[in-house]
């Protein structure tokens, strides 16, 4: 890959040529620093940030003027990498707020992209987003902000019923003019499935390694989770240092040897 900037256009590049694509998430301008350095395309300011920085047990906590703030520290020293910002829980409830939203996120964060989670009924939010010229990306399977709704941080699409709703969901979402894809925690065999289906990049987190890329949370990959999720890999364990982790992780991706069997789902 050229050193130019990445662009939706280079994800699809990236795609259509079979390279993946690396993304972990980013809250502040230090881990930018050294998550360009390590070659990471897509930089997601998620708003994990409620977990992992200011210790809350979900997402939901987490507001706009909180997602505004780590974007733009994020902005401030990304120098080639995409920024990806999380819309928060209630931030996107109609058309309209989502469209204010993703402006704020964009105008004052720096944000190149935005985020927000759903299949079936989001389209119109997605829809209108994307006539007005904002990139963006759809979350299918566990959806965090849904985590009361689903009754817990739990795989999706296992039963047939939730498999095709899941296919259905993501084909509507590009249609619609999503230009991105986040599926967490799906059967392999049912991400690979989606992934070959569209023509848009899937990243994948817990959906195996047949996706377009992956994404993790960032402390995760550094050991910092006391019980991380099945589909993490500690890299800060067999790296020594910090920017080794993130190479390493960054190197796995690329050539598919993560996630690995032990980190997908059936």
């Amino acid at each position: 890959m050229s050193e130019s900037p990445i662009t939706v256009k280079s994800l699809l590049e990236m795609k259509a040529a079979g390279h993946k694509i690396s993304c972990l998430t980013c809250y502040d301008a230090s881990f930018a620093r050294l998550l360009e350095a390590a070659g990471v395309e897509v930089l997601l300011v998620g708003d994990s940030l409620g977990m992992v920085i200011q210790g809350q047990e979900s997402t939901l906590p987490v507001t706009l003027d909180e997602m505004v703030y780590h974007t733009r520290n994020v902005a401030r020293a990304r120098q080639r990498a995409l920024i990806l910002a999380d819309m928060p829980f209630m931030s996107y409830r109609s058309p309209a707020l989502a469209l204010e939203s993703a402006g704020r996120l964009m105008k004052e964060g720096g944000a190149h992209m935005v985020k927000l989670e759903g299949g079936s009924s989001q389209l119109e939010t997605v829809s209108r987003l994307a006539t007005l010229g904002i990139p963006v990306c759809g979350h299918l399977g566990l959806l965090p902000q849904s985590v009361h709704k689903l009754g817990g941080y739990r795989v999706q699409g296992r039963d047939p019923s939730g498999a095709a709703q899941l296919r259905e969901d993501a084909l509507a979402l590009q249609q619609a003019g999503a230009d991105l894809l986040v599926l967490e925690c799906v059967p392999a065999a049912l991400a690979t499935e989606i992934s070959r289906a569209l023509t848009i990049p899937v990243i994948g987190i817990g959906a195996g390694p047949e996706t377009d890329g992956q994404v993790l949370v960032l402390y995760d990959i550094l050991g910092m989770h006391a019980g991380p999720p099945r589909f993490v890999q500690n890299f800060l364990q067999q790296g020594g240092s910090i920017q080794q982790a993130l190479q390493d992780y960054v190197r796995a991706v690329r050539h598919g040897r993560f996630p690995g069997p032990g980190q997908s789902y059936r």
